[in-house]
Parts: structure tokens; sequence; C-alpha cells
């Protein structure tokens, strides 16, 4: 085991068993990169994840540059695509403009998506430093600027994660019903919902073409979900939420994260279908 790989498991409070797990389950991901690098060793490949909350995905990230960086002796980035929301008081404007509901952090609408396209060209660009915004959840708010990582120089691969990478917009026929309590008592007349909905048929498109790979870490159901992120609460030194806040919070992804759930799976490169326990069942790769 190299020291990378030793310092990437300390990160992310793993055992040895996952590097063996993931060199099987990742392999023709890997193989398939490393063969692009090598047709244009001087391009910025991007990948992109998508991927419930608790699912794994930014462990897959920073797995992923962790290995390529060592493999190709390449310098790689991860992002999330929580580092791009918009700042609180921003959040709060719309909150008072538009709807209540768009006070959480987290659904579209709430990033600044010209910000994220902006810095990932950026950084393939590489003719200047970049400032790399990152999102404070304790908080609730961007990180200052001081405390932002600063990139410079040419990047081998951008990772980009978030729970709806690669999502459409429903039909607007499908937003008139709701789906759960919180749409039914707090979005009665569908505002919230098509406003995230025009959103995400608008810039994050745009932002979602800039990946050359798209990969989906496939949660067995929605209420999975919930026992995943009461586990990732659990894991803060300074748990953020009790268990029925969690349930309450996550009911405002639930829409899109179900319609990911049937809908993405016929148009990802990868698809690694898991289980309850977040392992691995189904490498189903596609190539497109």
């Amino acid at each position: 085991m190299s020291t990378a790989q030793f310092e990437f498991l300390q990160r992310n409070q793993l055992t040895e068993s996952y590097l063996e797990q993931a060199q099987k389950k990742y392999k023709s991901l890997l193989k398939n990169f490393s063969e692009q690098h090598h047709r244009g060793s001087s391009t910025t490949r991007i990948i992109a994840i998508n991927g419930s909350q608790g699912s794994g995905k930014s462990t897959l990230a920073d797995y992923l540059c962790t290995v390529i960086s060592e493999r190709h002796n390449i310098s790689t980035l991860a992002l999330s695509l929580d580092d791009f929301y918009l700042t609180k008081t921003e959040r709060l404007k719309l909150a008072l403009d538009v709807h209540p509901l768009l006070a959480t952090r987290g659904v579209p609408g709430t990033h600044d998506i010209d910000l994220a396209i902006d810095t990932i060209k950026s950084l393939v660009a590489a003719e200047s430093p970049t400032l790399v915004t990152r999102f404070d959840k304790s908080i609730d708010d961007r990180m200052p600027a001081k405390h932002c990582q600063t990139v410079s120089g040419p990047l081998g691969l951008i990772v980009l994660e978030g729970w709806c990478m690669g999502a459409r917009a429903q039909n607007k026929t499908a937003l008139s019903t709701p789906i759960n309590q919180l749409e039914k008592s707090s979005d009665k007349n569908a505002v919230w919902r098509n406003y995230v909905n025009r959103a995400l048929a608008g810039d994050y498109q745009k932002l979602f073409n800039l990946a050359d790979t798209l990969c989906m870490l496939r949660a067995p159901s929605f209420d999975t979900i919930y026992q995943w992120r009461l586990e990732q609460e659990s894991k803060m030194a300074r748990p953020l939420m009790n268990e029925a806040e969690i349930l309450a919070f996550i009911q405002h992804y639930q829409r899109i994260t179900e319609h990911c759930l049937e809908e993405l799976p016929s148009r990802v490169d990868y698809l690694f279908q898991l289980d309850e326990h977040r392992q691995i069942i189904e490498p189903a790769e596609r190539s497109h």
C-alpha cells in the first residue's frame, strides 16, 4: 500500500478491504480513463458521479483522484456540487422572493451554476490560478475565500460529484401531485417544485454536459437513503441534525432522487448498483 492510499483510508475512515474491493469494482472505469488519457495526455478528463446522500460518492471521488494521480503522475481534483451552493444570504432572498423552501440548500435553483461552470473551465484552461470555493455545512454558508483552495497548473482529472448530477427535469404534469408530506404541506400550489424543475432544465444541463464520463452509485430505494443519512450524521464530530430533522430534510430531495433511480441508469456510462450496505452488487457498465 502506498502512502497516498494509506492517507486515503485515514481520511475516509476505511479499512484496507475498501482498496481491494474498489480495485475490482472500478477496474473498467480506471482502464477506460487510462485509455483516454494515453490518447490525449494533455487533456483534462472530467468524471461526474451521481449518488444519493450517503451513497459514497465523495469517497469514490477521492479514491479515483488518489489512484489515478499515482498511476499516471498527474494532478487531480475532486469537486462537489455542494461547494457551489448559493450563499446563505442569496438563498434567504430566494426564499422571500420565490418560495420559503428555497432557503434550504440542495435542490436545483440553490446553486451558483455559473460559478461552477466558470470554475471548471478555468481549471481546464489552467491559464491562471483558480479559486475553488468550498461550502461549510456547519454554518450553512460558503467558506471565506482565504480558507479556500487555489489551484494552479494543468489537471489531468477533475471528478465532480453530486446527488443530482446528470438528472433531467420531469414532465410538468408529474409535478401536480405531491409525493411526500413536505410537498403536501409546504408546497400546496407546486410553486417550489416547479421552480426547481425549471432550474434543472436550464443551466444545470450545461454543467452536466461538461463531463466526459457519468457514473452512478444507485441506491436500492429512497427508504435506504434515510438510513444512510443517519449513519453519515453519526460520523460527524458535531452532528447537525437529529433523526426527525434528517427525515424532514431528505424530503426536499425525494422527487429528483426517485426520478434519477428510475430514469438515469439507462443513460450513465457506469452503473454501480448498491445493496442496503452500500456494497456494489452489479457493476453493470455501459459505454456510449
